[in-house]
C-alpha cells in the first residue's frame, strides 16, 4: 500500500504509573511553558553494567512511535521501546528537605528484571562506577 506506518497509541493511567505529587508537578511544570512545548517527554537509555537511566524532558513534537497519555492538565509522550522499560514503574516526585526535590523513578529493576547488584563489571573487583 503507499502510506507509511505510524504507531498511535492512547495510553490509560494504569499504563504509566504516576503518583499524585508527581502529577501535581508535572501539571505545574506543564503550565509554565504554555503553549511552547506539547508534552513531557519519558525517556529510557543505557544499559549495560549501569543499568538503564530513566528521566523526563519537555518535547516540542510527537513522533510516529510515541505512544501518549492524556492527563488532561499536561500530556506525556513514550516511545514504543520506553514503553517496555516503564511497566511496573512508578513517576513520584520527592523533596528530599532544603529545597532539594526531583522526581524519582521507583522500582525500575521489576521492569527490566535487573537485581540492583552489579557483578564483575570492568576490571577485577567488579563495581559499576563506583
Amino acid at each position: 500500500m503507499g502510506s507509511a506506518f505510524t504507531f498511535n497509541s492512547t495510553l490509560k493511567d494504569t499504563d504509566i504509573n504516576i503518583s499524585a505529587a508527581a502529577a501535581e508537578k508535572l501539571k505545574e511544570l506543564f503550565k509554565d511553558v504554555g503553549d511552547e512545548m506539547e508534552a513531557i517527554r519519558i525517556f529510557v537509555s543505557g544499559g549495560g553494567c549501569d543499568g538503564m537511566s530513566y528521566g523526563m524532558t519537555f518535547s516540542d513534537e510527537k513522533t510516529s512511535f510515541d505512544s501518549v497519555l492524556d492527563a488532561g492538565d499536561y500530556k506525556v509522550y513514550v516511545d514504543s521501546v520506553a514503553l517496555n522499560y516503564m511497566r511496573g514503574v512508578e513517576i513520584d516526585f520527592v523533596s528530599k528537605g532544603m529545597g532539594e526535590e526531583s522526581f524519582v523513578f521507583n522500582n525500575v529493576f521489576s521492569a527490566t528484571g535487573g537485581s540492583g547488584a552489579c557483578g564483575a563489571c570492568g576490571a577485577a573487583g567488579g563495581g559499576c562506577g563506583s
